[in-house]
């Protein structure tokens, strides 16, 4: 009875957000000659309400460790990846704009890719290889020196939880490459909202920020080491029930 509970919640949730989705995508086109901070803003109050719907629907909440440890400066965020949750929320509860490195086919998405569109994002063509990373740099650099912040998910798809991906080292390319700081991120969304999991079901997510690694004197394969075993360490610090099982 309680999972049907939470599958009419999903569909409520699912629901409420397409209509938000479609109506959102047709305010942004009106945002779109807006200087880049406040079409930034008014783009992402879609955002906001969408973890707003999750937590009053769905029962998901959360809560943030470490926000002191965000500089005022430029950085790029290394995050845990377990859920589309992130993607939505970290654009809520960031000091500055957040770029994010993702396909290109995303903006194909009617209404949604619309949204992206105008954001500053960096889309990539995987299929291009190296000439991909390349642009990543070149945008990646031009977005950082303007102010805004990088975010990458070095696992590159969604971890089911407690499990661990292949770290990549992309976001730590562009770190060594540009002489940035990278920031660290655990959390555990995916107990909330999974992977491939049309269900979302009530709990707490935390979201965890590790402090500044600097890439001085460090290789990007070993700058990534000290992302990873950070995170990793502290997934087990969250959710240590998860790994208990394991």
């Amino acid at each position: 009875m309680l999972r049907f509970t939470y599958f009419l919640r999903s569909v409520l949730f699912v629901s409420l957000m397409a209509v938000a989705t479609v109506v959102w995508a047709m305010a942004c086109l009106l945002f779109a000659p807006l200087p880049y901070n406040k079409r930034y803003y008014w783009t992402a109050r879609w955002n906001v309400f969408v973890i707003w719907l999750a937590k009053v629907v769905c029962g998901i909440r959360y809560q943030i460790k470490g926000m002191e440890n965000l500089p005022d400066q430029p950085v790029i965020l290394l995050s845990k990846h377990q859920s589309a949750w992130e993607t939505i929320f970290y654009m809520t509860c960031m000091p500055r704009p957040l770029v994010y490195v993702f396909k290109k086919e995303i903006t194909y998405i009617p209404f949604f890719g619309w949204g992206i569109s105008l954001m500053r994002m960096i889309p990539i063509d995987r299929s291009k290889g190296k000439d991909a990373f390349a642009q990543v740099v070149e945008h990646g650099r031009r977005r950082l020196a303007d102010g805004q912040w990088v975010i990458m998910f070095p696992e590159g798809t969604r971890i089911r939880v407690g499990e661990k991906g292949n770290y990549k080292l992309g976001g730590t390319r562009l770190a060594t490459e540009t002489n940035t700081a990278v920031v660290p991120i655990a959390m555990n969304s995916g107990e909330c909202w999974g992977k491939n999991s049309f269900i979302k079901t009530p709990g707490l997510i935390t979201v965890s920020i590790g402090k500044p690694i600097a890439p001085d004197g460090l290789s990007s394969a070993e700058l990534m080491q000290k992302v990873e075993a950070w995170v990793e360490g502290e997934m087990r610090v969250i959710s240590p029930q998860v790994y208990q099982k394991n």
